[in-house]
């Protein structure tokens, strides 16, 4: 790979290692971490491709959870960046929600490593989404409009006009199903979108990407990750269940996923039943009816 130019001296060491390959002794074990590591980005080469996600000059905000999913994102994009043939710029942003029990510094020391202009903000997530809190509700939904919410604010502040999220196409999947069986809607999240008050785009570079591949990256990267239920609410249960769903199906029907998510790149308004996308009361005046 070659030098980004643009990239601060630590940042571009980072990246010219940042395949598992560097940290592996064992030839064969090399070689499979060094094949991940190029299939997934591989994956978010050609999400950012299909969508158009990345442009000239693009700032570029990559939201760093403390998940397994927002580290492998940073070092996929960091190591795409080094290669571009276009220049865009990346600044992590880690948001400290409050949480009680939370270890101190684990994201920033993370940060400090890869060597890019970070920005760690304490943002009160926690206190507000409990005093929100119904009886009887759980903190999820509450909490991730909160975290989007200060996510938005700060990519204002420092000025970008990109936000990356670490959503895969496992989440992908979920989302559609639980909007399925829970709202009767046939939505999920979309891989680039425009935020409703149309001064930011975000981008999910991750979409064509299996968690499996995420979650053996991490253990192969050793991420720093942040444990889970650290809010002492536990996680969504309705979204667990999905995704459970899903890696249930990849061991019994492996290419199930895969063809589900294609469905979804796939869709022929006139063989469905919404009247919004479909004119069918005009059908009888021919098939090309729009």
């Amino acid at each position: 790979m070659q030098n980004d130019t643009q990239l601060p001296e630590k940042a571009d060491e980072y990246g010219r290692k940042v395949s598992p390959y560097f940290n592996i002794e064992n030839k064969e074990e090399k070689y499979q971490a060094d094949k991940l590591f190029k299939r997934l980005r591989r994956k978010v080469g050609h999400a950012i491709g299909d969508y158009g996600m990345i442009e000239p000059n693009d700032k570029i905000m990559v939201c760093i959870s403390g998940g397994k999913d927002s580290y492998a994102m940073l070092d996929l994009l960091l190591s795409i960046k080094r290669s571009a043939p276009i220049p865009f710029t990346l600044i992590p942003v880690h948001i400290e929600p409050g949480f009680p029990n939370t270890p101190e510094g684990v994201v920033e020391e993370h940060l400090k490593k890869v060597g890019l202009e970070y920005h760690v903000l304490k943002r009160p997530v926690y206190e507000i989404s409990k005093a929100k809190l119904q009886e009887g509700q759980r903190m999820c939904s509450i909490c991730s409009r909160m975290r989007r919410g200060f996510l938005y604010s700060a990519a204002r502040e420092l000025g970008v006009n990109k936000l990356a999220l670490g959503h895969h196409r496992d989440d992908i999947l979920a989302t559609f199903f639980l909007n399925l069986f829970y709202s009767g809607i046939m939505k999920t999240m979309p891989p680039i979108l425009r935020t409703d008050t149309d001064d930011l785009t975000v981008i999910r570079p991750l979409a064509y990407c299996r968690e499996r591949d995420l979650t053996q990256l991490a253990k192969l990267k050793n991420y720093p990750v942040l444990p889970k239920g650290l809010c002492g609410y536990g996680e969504n249960e309705e979204r667990a269940a999905m995704l459970r769903m899903i890696h249930a199906w990849e061991k019994e029907q492996p290419k199930r996923p895969d063809i589900i998510f294609k469905a979804l790149k796939n869709v022929v308004p006139s063989h469905l039943l919404d009247r919004n996308l479909f004119d069918f009361t005009a059908i009888s005046n021919g098939p090309k009816v729009k």
